[in-house]
């Protein structure tokens, strides 16, 4: 069975996470979506609200789990999982320059390989940040993000 994690923090959940999520169950039986907490970044939603809303946003595909990742390293969690590859969704340069080095220490430490797929232009300018931001200072984020996400947001 070819198992991959679909790691990252998800907050929120945008359409262009879901598009990578999407296209990944094309390549893989099994995808599992991770969600961490990065600590280097403040929360909107708390990991089991953030695990909610994608569970609703991915309902209708298949192959998808999604759990909390937990503390550790990305390689050992997929150890842990019986996965051998990871996916990630880059939108730009930055995106690869920032994630290749992870990507070669992933499979340095496990074996665990890195599939890289380019987000779809509708949705390279899309990041998690930069939707918080529009929503703190009033702005419009419905045609960015998933329903459940956006229900989230009202409910704020």
């Amino acid at each position: 069975m070819r198992r991959a994690v679909c790691p990252g923090s998800f907050d929120p959940l945008h359409h262009g996470h879901v598009e990578i999520i999407a296209r990944a169950t094309s390549l893989f039986d099994e995808v599992i979506v991770a969600v961490s907490t990065n600590y280097n970044k403040t929360h909107r939603f708390d990991v089991d609200e953030r695990i909610a809303m994608i569970q609703e946003t991915v309902s209708s595909l298949q192959g998808i789990s999604v759990v909390a990742m937990g503390e550790g390293l990305l390689a050992e969690f997929c150890r842990k999982v019986g996965a051998n590859s990871v996916v990630k969704g880059l939108r730009n340069s930055t995106d690869l320059n920032y994630e290749m080095p992870m990507a070669t220490m992933n499979r340095h430490l496990t074996g665990v390989e890195t599939v890289f797929l380019p987000a779809d232009g509708r949705y390279a300018h899309l990041s998690s940040s930069l939707i918080k931001e529009i929503s703190q200072l009033g702005g419009d984020i419905s045609e960015f993000v998933p329903r459940a996400v956006m229900r989230r947001f009202s409910e704020q």
